[in-house]
């Protein structure tokens, strides 16, 4: 583990974010950088893959710019899960636009292919979702000149977003990935720790264009910016690195963080149980050790603020600087069916409608958005509670975690206490945490929300669950 400072990279949904893990146990401000979402249709969600990198180098450089003096002495870099990348060995030049976590341009490819869900979830801990990185990787194949013409030439580099960066941008130029990542894809083999032949057959993925499975701490290679070299020691997911903000995760807690999706997490030693619905993750892997974590996932939770903002001509800024208040004074609040990005745990419907079930003005819509985000985590938790009994708390972060009224329906319904410690970035936060083995000085303090009695949320979230019956059921 690192014994100065280290170097955080957080490769998200909108932006590129670096900054420094103090020696003291403080974070520096965040250099961010933001990146473009191309949306052409509706169930599709890409970036340019040049900018992607651009991106990264660019809040790296800005942030060693500005802290010359701060000693390193390693890096760590969490991705975006599930999203992937087709470049040129020999090269580094993308085959491929970055292909979202968001996007299921191969939800009817998948279906067609009908893949048993059984042997996916035994091998993989999945469900066989467009989401996940193995329809992505055949889309391309099937759709793509440049990448057949490259795997026939045996130059084919294919894989998460995380192994692209790392080949682009450390100086050896490694093809490998970490197990959190390479988890995502409904390739890789949870018990054996390795890409399955199975898998890999089933979707006609060659094995030979994966990059090689490592340990989430491993010697990825050196990161040369502004005149200084840092060696990458630790690569995975955010939501991964998130599980680990605020200290080393505990069995009790339901871990939720909500950015553009929302995700709960509880963790487990090894592989976790099977639960129909819910997903078994990796969270961190490295020898003699495996945390592993029962998950559940939201597809729209940021994303569904984004999509209201464009069917109410909105903007976004303004749903987000108001909920406040609206969440603390909305009279007319509507149901929402959240199929936003694909309706994901427990239901798992690609193509979930996205609408409201009565009246409301902007303001009981946006409730109604934000309000279908808890009933979802709601959903999740019931789901794991039934395999790994109550949680004790729920320990909330990201950006939408700092509306009170939000933090304070999720504490009411799911009827466990709410915490939001001091600081919501929590990838950041637990990304320092893996680098050097520090929790952060900021991770201490925040803010308790006991659950109460509030009879109209609950009569609203019972509807909301008929409701969402009704739609899944057209």
């Amino acid at each position: 583990m690192a014994t100065g400072g280290a170097l955080l990279i957080d490769q998200g949904s909108h932006a590129s974010r670096a900054c420094l893990a103090r020696a003291d146990g403080g974070l520096t401000d965040p250099v961010s950088v933001e990146i473009a979402a191309s949306r052409s249709a509706s169930d599709r969600c890409e970036h340019d893959p040049e900018e992607m990198v651009a991106s990264v180098r660019g809040a790296v450089a800005d942030v060693l710019a500005g802290s010359r003096n701060e000693p390193l002495s390693a890096a760590g870099i969490a991705t975006q899960r599930s999203t992937i990348v087709c470049w040129d060995r020999k090269t580094g030049r993308a085959l491929s636009p970055v292909i979202s976590w968001q996007d299921r341009r191969g939800a009817g490819w998948l279906e067609r292919l009908g893949p048993d869900p059984e042997e996916v979830r035994r091998i993989t801990g999945l469900v066989p979702s467009p989401h996940y990185g193995a329809s992505k990787l055949r889309w391309c194949l099937d759709h793509l000149p440049e990448v057949r013409r490259a795997r026939d030439e045996a130059r084919l580099c294919m894989g998460p977003l995380s192994s692209f960066l790392l080949f682009r941008c450390l100086e050896e130029r490694p093809f490998v990935v970490d197990p959190a990542n390479a988890s995502r894809t409904l390739l890789w083999d949870f018990t054996r720790g390795d890409w399955s032949s199975v898998m890999l057959e089933h979707f006609g993925i060659p094995g030979s264009c994966l990059p090689g499975c490592v340990a989430s701490r491993y010697d990825f290679g050196t990161l040369e910016s502004q005149g200084r070299t840092v060696p990458v020691q630790v690569c995975t997911g955010d939501q991964a690195a998130a599980l680990f903000a605020f200290g080393e995760p505990r069995p009790d807690t339901a871990y939720v963080n909500m950015g553009t999706g929302a995700f709960v997490q509880r963790a487990v030693r090894g592989r976790p149980p099977e639960v129909p619905g819910l997903l078994q993750s990796v969270a961190w892997q490295e020898e003699g050790r495996t945390t592993g974590v029962l998950e559940g996932t939201v597809n729209g939770a940021g994303s569904a603020l984004e999509w209201l903002s464009e069917a109410s001509a909105v903007p976004q800024q303004t749903l987000l600087d108001s909920a406040e208040d609206w969440l603390a004074g909305a009279s007319r609040i509507p149901l929402f069916i959240n199929g936003v990005g694909g309706l994901g745990a427990p239901f798992w419907k690609p193509a979930c409608p996205v609408q409201f079930v009565g009246a409301g003005d902007v303001a009981g819509q946006t409730v109604a958005v934000l309000e279908s985000i808890v009933f979802l985590l709601a959903a999740n938790l019931e789901v794991m509670r039934s395999v790994l009994g109550p949680e004790s708390r729920i320990v909330v972060s990201g950006g939408l975690a700092r509306l009170d009224g939000l933090c304070r329906r999720l504490a009411d319904v799911a009827a466990v206490p709410v915490e939001r410690p001091a600081g919501t970035e929590a990838t950041a936060a637990g990304l320092a945490r893996l680098v050097t083995g520090r929790s952060l000085a900021t991770s201490q303090g925040g803010q308790a929300f006991e659950p109460g009695e509030n009879a109209g949320l609950a009569a609203r979230y019972q509807r909301w669950r008929e409701a969402l019956s009704v739609a899944l059921s057209e």
